[in-house]
């Protein structure tokens, strides 16, 4: 085995350099300047749907979308510290048979620094006696009425969910479904926030619920990097740059040679590579220096490429015809 040479670092510190490095490349520049543009006061678009491929950056992109919103209201939120313009959330899989909104409003609360620990409860009237009536513990209507008003109070102009196609996982019956889109729309409405939808390409299917909610939802598509675009291999091949450069010690321009054989095995998905690099860069350390050995171990075998080709493809053909736009032809009035 070799020994650890001076380009070495712990892998740990490696793989954390890694986890953490995160590339506003091309598509998720892309995508945030169109959703920067559509989110605004007394926006018609109350919900904004992002889907892409698995790996493609997703969650990347909302917490830059995130972030970027909060540093722009820097000077506001200095002159009012309840403000909080935007939040992320990850909507839950919580193992139930259907999808745990409780656990959903509790996350919402979290972001909005609510204290959890104080109960929620709302006042009903009882039917029968005419008498206000206090429901016991943090029932769903408590939490969600805590939070339409914390999200008020905070003035949170849009909510990212990420991981949002749990909400379809976790559902049965497209009625139920559509009641559960209901639920979010009527969450933006109440709040005056706009909701932004982040998932995989099945979180597309939503648009078909009902014709009201197709109305009041755009759809972006987070797109892969593909080997047949001259533009995307050039973008693709900048953010294998970023990543080498993350780690100069352990690579030092031996990663940027293999760029073509990465592209094809990771889809053109920067998750995935993403990945696949973290494990390379520990394989390497824990074989004491880098080597083309340590980055073909890392790489999707055969059958996981396979797999998720599969998958991007049928979400590509599904969500096609969205992106289709044509501009009816007017007949001239007759003079």
């Amino acid at each position: 085995m070799q020994q650890p040479n001076d380009t070495s670092v712990p892998a740990i510190d490696a793989a954390r350099a890694l986890s953490e490095k995160r590339i506003r490349h091309t598509r998720i520049a892309e995508v945030m300047e169109e959703l920067n543009t559509l989110i605004y006061p007394e926006s018609q678009d109350n919900i904004l749907l992002v889907c892409g491929p698995t790996g493609a950056g997703k969650t990347t992109l909302s917490r830059h979308l995130v972030a970027s919103a909060l540093e722009r209201a820097t000077s506001q939120m200095e002159a009012n510290r309840g403000v909080i313009p935007a939040i992320y959330v990850e909507a839950p899989a919580s193992g139930e048979n259907d999808f745990s909104w409780k656990l959903f409003y509790h996350r919402i609360l979290t972001q909005l620094g609510d204290r959890l620990e104080s109960p929620k409860v709302i006042y009903g009237i009882d039917p029968k006696t005419g008498r206000f009536v206090r429901p016991l513990g943090n029932s769903l209507a408590a939490l969600r009425t805590a939070v339409e008003q914390g999200m008020r109070e905070r003035q949170v102009q849009f909510l990212v969910i990420d991981e949002a196609a749990h909400i379809i996982r976790q559902t049965r019956g497209a009625r139920k479904l559509e009641i559960q889109l209901d639920t979010l729309k009527s969450l933006a409405n109440q709040c005056g926030t706009q909701i932004v939808l982040v998932g995989a390409y099945d979180l597309y299917q939503l648009v078909s619920l009902s014709a009201q909610l197709a109305r009041r939802t755009h759809v972006l598509h987070l797109e892969r990097y593909r080997d047949d675009r001259p533009e995307d291999v050039l973008a693709f091949n900048r953010c294998v740059l970023a990543f080498e450069k993350t780690l100069p010690h352990l690579w030092g321009g031996r990663l940027t040679p293999y760029t073509k054989g990465l592209l094809e095995n990771t889809l053109g998905c920067i998750g995935t590579l993403s990945s696949v690099l973290i494990r390379a860069a520990r394989l390497a350390e824990g074989a004491g220096s880098w080597s083309v050995d340590s980055l073909e171990r890392a790489l999707l075998t055969e059958a996981q490429r396979k797999r998720i080709l599969e998958e991007i493809l049928d979400g590509e053909t599904a969500v096609g015809p969205s992106f289709t736009r044509v501009m009816p032809k007017f007949k001239r009035a007759a003079a």
